[in-house]
């Protein structure tokens, strides 16, 4: 696991323009229900927050947000939980994309130069700069959904690899890639993927989770796309209201000691989401 610190994907104004979208507010009616200045909410939109613990407190009552989450992240102090041992490797890629960065992560037997691919990144110049240099082949790569900065270069990784089995969510059309739906299982060395078909934040969308049935210790990794992050969750492009309801859904399916690898940002675990999101109440 790496030990650089990474930042949060998201910051308290980036929470609330998609806990508005989600309630159907816009600035002005916010601010009102939730007695701030208008110009305050635009202020943390623009990442310039100056909230007090009273007035977050607020806010999240109106956005129906978890109180605690949202203000340890406006004071700057949102909580990273201790990664549990995991019976594989993790290889976590952190690509950048834009002014952002994106994830994509191989899991290996520790030990082994072969591996699967969990998203592909902006490209394959980009995902070859962040390749670990334990891993030389890959059996299967696995994409969360459709996105430039998820599934860039897919056919390339494919070639260069020379990859067996390419999946994406079903209902997603992608060159090189076949469609894998809900509940699907593929066995590898030590462990198993199971698809979990998580459409919100896209309209083809999975989670995977990756489990070592054999292993007597460690946790099991939830690969969660643009699901869900660190102290918040994708952006709900497709459905609001498919994307909670899977938020719901996955984080109260698997244990709480299950590690989540997301799209972007630090891992994370689903006890600690549980606990702390400002999207889970």
């Amino acid at each position: 696991m790496p030990d650089i610190p990474v930042p949060l994907e998201d910051e308290l104004g980036d929470i609330l323009e998609k806990a508005m979208l989600r309630s159907g507010l816009n600035e002005e009616a916010l601010a009102k229900l939730a007695d701030v200045a208008p110009a305050r909410i635009r202020d943390a939109i623009d990442y310039r927050p100056d909230f007090t613990g009273v007035e977050l407190s607020r806010l999240a009552a109106v956005l129906g947000l978890n109180e605690v989450g949202l203000c340890a992240l406006g004071c700057g102090r949102y909580p990273l939980p201790n990664i549990s041992v995991l019976p594989f490797c993790v290889y976590p890629l952190r690509m950048r994309h834009g002014i952002g960065m994106a994830n994509a992560y191989v899991i290996a037997e520790c030990g082994s130069r072969q591996g699967v691919l969990f998203d592909t990144g902006p490209g394959i110049g980009v995902l070859e700069e962040a390749w670990p240099r334990a891993i030389r082949g890959i059996e299967a790569v696995f994409l969360t959904h459709v996105e430039a900065e998820h599934a860039g270069g897919l056919c390339e990784v494919v070639k260069r690899f020379g990859v067996a089995s390419a999946y994406c969510p079903t209902g997603a059309t992608v060159p090189c890639g076949s469609p894998i739906g809900e509940g699907e299982r593929r066995k590898f060395s030590a462990f198993e993927v199971t698809v979990l078909s998580t459409p919100g934040h896209a309209s083809a969308h999975n989670c995977y989770l990756v489990r070592a049935p054999g292993a007597r210790a460690g946790a099991a990794l939830l690969i969660s796309g643009d699901l869900i992050f660190a102290g918040s969750v994708g952006g709900a492009h497709f459905c609001p209201r498919q994307l909670a309801d899977n938020v719901r859904r996955v984080l109260h399916a698997v244990p709480p000691a299950t590690v989540i690898a997301p799209g972007h940002g630090p891992l994370t675990t689903v006890g600690h989401e549980l606990r702390y999101n400002p999207f889970v109440t």
